[in-house]
């Protein structure tokens, strides 16, 4: 668990990545000494602009601390996402930070071990993989099947591809902050 402080310093560094590399800037968080700074937990770093989602760029595993990787993908959320045009300068003075800090994938073979609002969802059929956060279904009242359905969706598949035999379904939690 993450404490208060964590999450400060955490939204810190992202915020510092994002602004560091819009501005063609070098930067590299300084090294921590918060034992929970320096696991090797997964993350997501959201960035939102007025509310509406502008980037969102994770990774399940990692192999740098969280400190690094929360800056990492801060910058992969801030120009690498696909679904938009990297940050611009303009965009500097108002944006939003989001940061999931992630538990270990959990595969499961009873979509009744989701708990919507507790777990974000991991698919994976053919070559095809797509994930929604926890606080996406929250964030949407969705049910457990329609937070299936609209992963499918994201992952580019059917929406029912969730029930086929060859369909890998992950849950995992999150601790998620935000400023």
């Amino acid at each position: 668990m993450l404490s208060k402080n964590d999450a400060t310093v955490l939204l810190k560094i992202a915020r510092e990545a994002i602004i560091h590399h819009i501005r063609n800037e070098d930067y590299s968080p300084t090294p921590r000494e918060e034992k929970a700074l320096n696991e090797h937990s997964g993350c997501f770093v959201t960035i939102k602009r007025g509310g509406h989602l502008r980037g969102c760029i994770g990774n399940f595993q990692s192999q740098q601390p969280v400190y690094q990787e929360v800056s990492t993908m801060a910058v992969a959320a801030a120009s690498q996402d696909p679904r938009f045009q990297p940050m611009t300068l303009e965009e500097l003075d108002n944006f939003e930070l989001e940061i999931t800090v992630l538990s270990p994938l959990e595969k499961i073979d009873d979509i009744n071990q989701i708990k919507v609002g507790t777990h974000g969802i991991y698919i994976i059929k053919g070559h095809n993989r797509g994930v929604l956060l926890p606080q996406v279904a929250t964030e949407y009242g969705w049910d457990r099947e329609t937070f299936l359905r609209q992963t499918c969706i994201k992952a580019g598949l059917a929406e029912n591809s969730w029930q086929l035999p060859d369909a890998e379904i992950y849950i995992f939690s999150g601790q998620i902050f935000s400023e």
